[in-house]
C-alpha cells in the first residue's frame, strides 16, 4: 500500500473569487477590478468576441467547409481529426461527417489509454465509416519522458503527450497530403490555463531528456519550432477549431454520443488517459496546489453550462477518489517501472517552474508582439497564448499607471 502524501486535501481557495466565475487569487497573474471582475473573465469575453457563435459563427464555419471541399488535394480525406475517445474529439468526428467531410481519425497510443476510451474510438469511427490510423510510440520512450518531467519536478508532467499529439497530426497530415487538422479545443468549456501551469515546448523537452533521460528517442514525434514553421508555412497545413464557431455544449454532446454511438463517459476532463488523470487529479493539486478545474469551471459558468454555485461546490471537493487513489499510484509506479522509494523521492523534491529550464519562452516574451502578428496570419485561429499575453500585459500597464 502506498502512503498518500498530503492526506488532508488542500482546497487552496484564494482570498478573493471572481464575481463572474470561480477564478481566484491563487491563479497566476490574476487581477480584479473595482467590481470584483477578474482579468481572466475579461479575457474570456475577448475570446467570445473574437470567435462568435450563432449566425455569424455558422457562416464562418460554412465558408471554411466550402474552402476545404473546393481546395481538396487528397481524394480520400478532407481533414485529420485527432481522437482520444473523449467527448470533444468523438463529437467532432460526428460533426465532420454531418457537414459532408471525410476525415481521417488519428489516435496517439502512448500506452496509457483507458479501455473505455479505446472502445469509444472504435464505436464512433466504425459507425461513421471513418478510417482510423494509430500512431504508436515505443513505450520505453514514453516512460522515459514522463519520468524526465517528474524528476524535473514540473507541474504539467503530461507535456510529452501534448507535444506528441500535435506532432503526430502534422506528421501524418504531411504524409497523406492533407491540408487541414481539426482540433476539439473549446475555450467556452475549457478556458485558458495560466502559462505557469502547463507550458512546455519541444526545446524544453529535448533539454529535459538530455538531463534526465536514459532511452534514445526513435519513435517519439517531438514538435520543435522548426517543425512547426515547416508544417504550417512550407507545407501549408492549417489547424482549425470548429467549436470556436459552432454551438456546442459538452454535457449535451455526451448525452448525444451515448444515445447515438453507445459511447461511455470516463469520469472527468481528460480522464480518458490514465497518466493524464493522475497528473490532473493528484500531481497538480497535491504537489503544487494547482486545481485546473477552477479554469474550466469558470469558463463553463460564463458560457452558461453550469451555475457559479455548482462550480463552487465541485471545487470544494477533492478532484480524486480517496478510496481509489492508492490503487492509481500503485498502478503508476508499476507502469513507470520505479520503486516506492524512487516515487517518494520524486514527490518530495523541490517544486520547479518551467522557467527553471531552457525553452523558447524567453524568445516569446521578448518578441511576442511581433510574433503575434506573424502567428495570427500563419494560423487560422489566433493562438490562445496571445490572448493571455495581451490580457496580462494590459494588467501590468494598468498597475504601473
Amino acid at each position: 500500500m502506498v502512503t498518500i502524501m498530503n492526506k488532508e486535501y488542500k482546497k487552496n481557495i484564494g482570498s478573493q473569487v471572481c464575481s463572474q466565475g470561480v477564478w481566484d487569487s491563487t491563479i497566476p497573474g490574476i487581477e480584479f477590478d473595482e467590481n470584483g471582475v477578474s482579468n481572466y473573465a475579461k479575457m474570456q469575453r475577448n475570446l467570445e468576441a473574437a470567435f462568435q457563435r450563432g449566425e455569424k459563427g455558422k457562416k464562418e464555419w460554412v465558408k471554411i467547409v466550402e474552402k476545404i471541399k473546393s481546395t481538396r488535394q487528397n481524394t480520400q480525406y478532407d481533414c485529420i481529426i485527432g481522437v482520444s475517445g473523449g467527448t470533444d474529439s468523438s463529437y467532432l468526428l460526428h460533426l465532420a461527417k454531418e457537414f459532408g467531410l471525410n476525415p481521417l481519425a488519428v489516435h496517439l497510443d502512448n500506452g496509457w489509454g483507458s479501455d473505455i476510451s479505446m472502445q469509444n474510438i472504435k464505436k464512433v469511427t466504425s459507425k461513421l465509416g471513418i478510417d482510423l490510423e494509430t500512431y504508436v510510440i515505443n513505450y520505453e520512450e514514453v516512460k522515459d519522458l514522463f519520468l524526465c518531467y517528474m524528476k524535473a519536478s514540473l507541474p504539467w508532467i503530461d507535456n510529452p503527450t501534448d507535444l506528441a499529439i500535435k506532432a503526430s497530426l502534422y506528421k501524418i497530415a504531411s504524409k497523406e497530403n492533407i491540408k487541414y487538422i481539426f482540433r476539439g479545443n473549446d475555450f467556452r468549456s475549457e478556458g485558458k490555463q495560466p502559462v505557469e501551469w502547463t507550458y512546455s515546448d519541444g526545446k524544453q523537452l529535448n533539454y529535459l531528456h538530455s538531463k534526465f533521460g536514459t532511452t534514445k528517442l526513435n519513435t517519439f514525434p517531438n514538435l520543435t519550432l522548426t517543425n512547426l514553421v515547416y508544417y504550417e508555412f512550407i507545407k501549408k497545413i492549417k489547424s482549425i477549431r470548429p467549436f470556436y464557431y459552432l454551438e456546442y455544449k459538452k454535457n449535451e454532446a455526451q448525452e448525444f454520443l451515448k444515445k447515438e454511438y453507445n459511447w461511455e463517459y470516463y469520469g472527468g476532463h481528460h480522464y480518458e488517459n490514465i497518466f493524464t488523470k493522475f497528473a490532473v487529479s493528484y500531481w497538480l493539486p497535491e504537489k503544487f496546489g494547482i486545481d485546473k478545474r477552477k479554469i474550466t469551471l469558470s469558463a463553463q459558468v460564463m458560457s452558461g453550462e453550469i451555475t457559479k454555485e455548482e462550480a463552487l461546490k465541485i471545487i470544494s471537493s477533492k478532484p480524486y477518489n480517496d478510496e481509489k487513489i492508492d490503487e492509481m499510484i500503485e498502478f503508476l509506479i508499476r507502469k513507470l517501472d520505479i520503486s516506492r522509494n524512487e516515487f517518494d523521492e520524486i514527490w518530495q523534491s523541490e517544486n520547479k517552474n518551467f522557467t527553471d529550464y531552457p525553452s523558447y519562452y524567453p524568445m516569446i516574451e521578448k518578441y511576442h508582439k511581433a510574433a503575434g502578428k506573424i502567428l495570427s496570419k500563419l494560423f487560422v485561429n489566433k493562438p490562445m497564448f496571445l490572448f493571455e499575453k495581451e490580457m496580462r500585459s494590459e494588467s501590468k500597464e494598468t498597475k504601473s499607471e
